[in-house]
């Protein structure tokens, strides 16, 4: 129905994966209105092209790679890091459930370059395949795996020299 025309239908399927569409862009650029932003963005440019998506069942999937691609032109036209002040980390844990990604998990993602950044996302934080992830990404099965290796090592590598847990 949606991919018919149907803006009603369109509206509803898109409403129901709203909230993963945020949480996947504040994971990018790690404010509030950038965020909001680029889902008012990915709504735009999902319903202006719904009628590209071949496979209806992966509209979800396809809402997500729509969403990383908008992230990545906001942070490279942006081009700065936007650190959260000590003030604003009471905001993110108790207070506001929807970004489960804890300040030092954020930290060590945020070194990654974008690919890796995009497959552990995908990998861990949205549970998706690594077939998933290399259809999403246009990318061979192959390099999906080496890239998500290539990041966990740079995060254990970090994660050991912050020695961020204590013993």
């Amino acid at each position: 129905m949606a991919q018919k025309g149907n803006d009603k239908a369109f509206l509803n399927l898109f409403q129901q994966y709203e909230e993963d569409i945020y949480r996947m862009a504040y994971v990018y650029v790690k404010n509030k209105e950038d965020a909001l932003d680029i889902v008012q963005e990915v709504a735009y440019q999902s319903f202006k092209k719904i009628n590209t998506l071949k496979k209806p069942e992966y509209f979800k999937t396809w809402l997500i790679k729509i969403t990383m691609n908008c992230a990545t032109n906001v942070v490279r036209k942006n081009q700065k890091v936007v650190h959260l002040k000590p003030e604003y980390e009471g905001l993110i844990g108790v207070e506001n459930e929807d970004i489960p990604l804890s300040i030092s998990l954020q930290d060590l993602i945020e070194a990654l370059e974008d690919d890796e950044k995009s497959i552990v996302l995908l990998r861990f934080y949205h549970n998706h395949t690594f077939k998933e992830i290399s259809e999403l990404l246009e990318i061979p099965l192959g390099t999906a795996k080496s890239v998500l290796y290539r990041a966990l090592d740079k995060l254990r590598k970090q994660f050991k020299e912050g020695d961020i847990c204590e013993q």
